[in-house]
């Protein structure tokens, strides 16, 4: 079987990567704070703290969980936070302790949040303490025995008025609390290795129910690996600027912003609030940015951003992920800046990176790339046979880097895995004499708003527990600002009053603002298979 089909491969590219190399990422960490110990590592506003900093913080934070809270090798430590300082501090805390990291999106519901902590058993929360009220509307169905609660401003150089809450999470105590408490105490390595879990990425599935995608540090240490050898000869190490917009608490810039950025000894600017585009128009004057990440929508914002153009750009690689970038940014954005856009292709299941553009890519490729190093993909048929080049089918992956995977599921686990060990990713692509893959297709259904995944069957789920609504079916459309918005169809009740805004209104107490259905349109009747399976197919065709 061909799954190599790469005769465009960089020279400078090794076609293998030693996913054995480091121990573990807390290895790697360990190697980038003696490389780069007086270096910045990360800032946030106005304030920046060193590789020193983040190490004697870290091991602080790691003492408390450890000697205070009882954290132990294998427990599961949730983060929920946005883009601030504490963020990467607590996932090194959590690694130095041997536990598993459970990232949590801050904007969840309290019936998204009540699902992921009760499913990863998780013994301790670190949690934003403006989001902590929706903490408390659940705490009495969750068993989580341990709170942190951290503001903006706890490891900010200047007080800032950060948004307080209300609510008071009882036993809780809070980040500068830990720090301080851990500064005292003794705290105990423990050996770490690359079988043991480093997060616990959540994602959905087209049960609509979210899995935990088992992600150990021997994948970590691979992708970040594979990431290195193919973008190395475009870094220099110790004097890169990345610019860190996507939330950390998504694979991708965690990967990327934070674990490849630590590697190569770079200082990652966290932008707590990307949506304020005068902001980071600032923020890129001020920082001059080297490296930058992004989803389409991010790149196209600062395109049309008062000002951006008129910035001398630094920008030596660019790349985008999460949803397909489109040429016509693409196009502006190196019309403006320089810079090309290198499309990356990667899923959480596996950590996430599988393939990407050339780094000295010339032109815009309208594609996903190539495999990156250790990576065998190979497009199958239905059947699992491969089908011919430029034919479409499922992307199929098999590398280092796919997680272990999903956690406690078996049964979902092996429902994505083919009997030579590959994962099904539910992607249809299709791959071409010089071995550039495209994606044609999701075979799931999966919808992407600014680079987020929505999957219908939870919209549908929640969309069937309003008052009035018959039947429903979800689907994606393509939007201007997010590269694609969620359509819901229903079928009302017989004599039931049931507006557009009612049914809109209902979902945002239910779900994650990307996943509210932008428009609503109400239908006497789907259209359904033989069997009553509802055809989201012909609904696509229609729209």
């Amino acid at each position: 079987m061909n799954t190599r089909r790469r005769t465009d491969y960089p020279d400078d590219v090794p076609e293998q990567i030693d996913a054995d190399a480091y121990t573990s990422m807390l290895h790697m960490f360990d190697e980038a704070v003696e490389r780069f110990r007086d270096r910045p590592a990360f800032a946030n506003f106005g304030t920046t703290i060193t590789y020193d900093d983040l190490d004697r913080t870290s091991r602080n934070l790691a003492a408390y969980l450890q000697q205070v809270l009882g954290i132990r090798k294998g427990d599961r430590v949730a983060i929920m936070a946005p883009n601030i300082l504490q963020y990467p501090v607590s996932v090194i805390a959590v690694m130095r302790c041997g536990a598993t990291v459970v990232n949590v999106n801050p904007s969840y519901t309290p019936r998204e949040l009540e699902h992921q902590l009760n499913d990863a058993e998780v013994k301790a929360l670190v949690i934003f303490s403006s989001v902590t009220a929706t903490l408390a509307e659940v705490m009495n169905r969750i068993s989580v025995p341990n709170v942190i609660v951290t503001k903006l401003d706890d490891l900010l150089d200047d007080t800032l008025d950060s948004p307080d809450t209300d609510t008071r999470i009882s036993d809780s105590v809070t980040f500068p609390e830990a720090l301080a408490a851990g500064e005292k105490l003794t705290f105990e390595a423990v050996a770490v290795h690359g079988s043991d879990v480093l997060f616990l990425q959540y994602t959905g599935g087209t049960t609509g129910v979210s899995k935990g995608a088992t992600l150990t540090h021997r994948n970590l240490v691979a992708n970040v690996l594979q990431f290195s050898a193919w973008f190395s000869n475009k870094q220099d190490p110790g004097s890169e600027v990345i610019l860190t917009a996507l939330p950390l608490y998504h694979i991708f810039a965690l990967m990327v912003n934070c674990l490849y950025a630590l590697r190569f000894g770079m200082l990652s600017v966290l932008i707590t609030d990307p949506r304020d585009i005068s902001a980071l128009v600032q923020a890129f004057d001020k920082w001059k940015f080297t490296v930058m990440t992004g989803v389409n929508t991010l790149y196209n914002g600062l395109l049309h951003a008062e000002g951006f153009s008129d910035l001398e750009s630094h920008l030596k690689l660019c790349i985008g992920g999460g949803a397909a970038v489109q040429r016509a940014v693409a196009d502006n954005w190196r019309a403006v800046t320089g810079c090309h856009i290198l499309e990356a292709y990667g899923l959480s299941e596996t950590s996430p990176a599988l393939t990407a553009n050339r780094a000295d890519s010339a032109e815009f490729t309208g594609s996903i790339g190539l495999a990156l190093p250790s990576t065998e993909i190979s497009i199958r048929d239905d059947s699992g046979n491969e089908v011919a080049v430029g034919e479409p089918g499922e992307l199929c992956v098999r590398g280092p880097q796919v997680m272990r995977g999903y956690w406690r599921r078996d049964d979902a686990t092996a429902e994505c895995m083919t009997e030579d060990g590959f994962f099904r990713t539910g992607d249809v692509a299709t791959v071409d004499e010089r071995g550039y893959f495209r994606i044609v297709d999701r075979k799931k259904d999966m919808i992407i708003v600014s680079g987020f995944n929505v999957f219908p069957n939870e919209i549908e789920d929640v969309v069937g527990r309003c008052d009035g609504v018959l039947d429903s079916a979800c689907i994606g459309v393509p939007d201007q600002k997010s590269g694609e918005a969620v359509r819901v169809y229903v079928v009302k009740r017989s004599g039931v009053e049931l507006s557009a805004d009612d049914l809109i209104s209902f979902c945002r107490t239910e779900l994650t603002g990307y996943k509210v259905p932008k428009q609503v349109e109400f239908l006497d009747a789907l259209p359904k298979s033989n069997v009553g399976k509802i055809l989201r197919r012909e609904l696509r065709d229609q729209a």
